[in-house]
């Protein structure tokens, strides 16, 4: 096969990829976008309903890395092939689950996709790209969630606000299937990343660097959601929003994710994945701090473009950083740093609901800054770690 043939062949691969991660993120963000409609039609409280955010990132954060070591050997294309046939079912089911419990346990277990396609197909083409393009394949395939962010959940909001929200789980079984075809038809056989002994996944844990490495994406993550998972209730209660400014406040904030996460993906070569991670860390904080000053959706809208820009772009940059420090570790570092945006995730959503329920939607934004100053000391700290591990 010609170099131009190959080229074509990797490019075809990252947009299926891309595409799957579109589907994975709208599906995992559709129970924030349709929050106000689940609280209402399952007669629940928004904090509770919140949980499904909670417990489903939970799911993730824990089965990413034991389903990344149980299916290690397998091949790729049919593991993310059956993985996205696996959403499609579990999104059809969760549309016609009969109240919240019976939800909570079908949403559990069809989030399990998604703890097996972001990393498994981060390190499948991070195996296939050749070195000098490992990275902008990477970020690129990562831009899947930043194209969810654009489309996928503001769809799944205004869904949820005049259809319903069992409507946008079904939308997202459809999706689903579309994916598994595409991964089918795009990536060849054979594509099967070295697996790891239990002698390396305990080197993994036991080297303080890529663990606090990890650790960054938990808590930036963690920071974000505080917030974010309530972003559909705080919109309407606090701010008196409709269902068209929700979900033009969505697609405004994943334009910006989008924006932020092609800027990364381009310079990332260039300015190194350590610095990606502050830049967009700092971008993160900096609207976290200002949030309390949004008294209108447009002045929210305003505040919300650093954020955005950082978003998803910060989680690209974090994967890229994963896998150019450790190219060997990829598999296990990606279903690691998998687990760790959910764990954030989860911590965000559960502690954001308590401070929902005991003080209001007035505290989320300090907290969400507090987790977002620990993860810029946690990633400044490993990047000298690594700039005089270099040396």
């Amino acid at each position: 096969m010609s170099a131009a043939a190959r080229d074509d062949a990797l490019a075809r691969v990252c947009r299926a990829l891309l595409f799957g991660n579109f589907v994975i993120g709208s599906g995992v963000m559709s129970a924030s976008g349709t929050l106000n409609d689940i609280a209402a039609s399952l007669q629940v409280p928004v904090a509770l309903a919140g949980q499904l955010v909670a417990v489903g990132a939970a799911v993730i954060c824990f089965f990413a890395p034991v389903l990344g070591g149980l299916l290690a050997g397998w091949d790729r294309r049919r593991l993310l092939c059956l993985t996205m046939l696996w959403y499609a079912v579990g999104h059809a089911a969760c549309a016609l689950m009969p109240n919240y419990a019976s939800l909570l346990v079908v949403r559990a277990l069809t989030v399990l996709a998604a703890a097996v396609f972001t990393p498994q197909a981060a390190a499948a083409i991070g195996f296939m790209a050749p070195p000098d393009k490992r990275g902008r394949s990477i970020t690129f395939v990562f831009l899947g969630w930043s194209v969810a962010s654009v489309a996928g959940m503001p769809m799944s909001a205004w869904v949820g606000e005049t259809l319903g929200w069992r409507w946008a789980m079904g939308g997202v079984a459809v999706l689903s299937l579309a994916s598994a075809a595409a991964v089918w038809r795009t990536l060849p056989d054979g594509v099967c990343p070295p697996g790891m002994s239990l002698r390396a996944w305990r080197g993994v844990f036991a080297n303080p660097m890529l663990m606090t490495m990890v650790a960054v994406t938990a808590l930036q993550a963690a920071g974000q959601f505080t917030v974010f998972s309530y972003f559909a209730p705080y919109l309407r209660q606090q701010l008196q929003a409709g269902p068209t400014a929700i979900s033009l406040t969505f697609a405004w904030f994943g334009a910006w994710g989008l924006v932020g996460n092609v800027l990364l993906s381009r310079g990332i070569d260039r300015i190194g994945p350590a610095q990606g991670v502050m830049i967009t860390l700092v971008l993160i904080g900096s609207s976290l701090l200002l949030f309390p000053l949004a008294t209108t959706p447009a002045m929210l809208a305003l505040i919300l473009v650093p954020w955005g820009l950082g978003c998803f772009a910060t989680n690209s940059a974090q994967q890229a950083r994963l896998g150019m420090t450790a190219p060997l570790l990829a598999p296990a570092l990606m279903a690691l740093n998998t687990s760790a945006i959910y764990l954030g995730q989860a911590v965000g959503a559960g502690s954001g609901g308590w401070i929902i329920a005991h003080g209001g939607y007035g505290p989320l934004s300090w907290m969400g800054l507090g987790w977002l100053l620990l993860a810029v000391v946690a990633s400044h700290w490993v990047a000298r770690r690594t700039a005089a591990a270099g040396a």
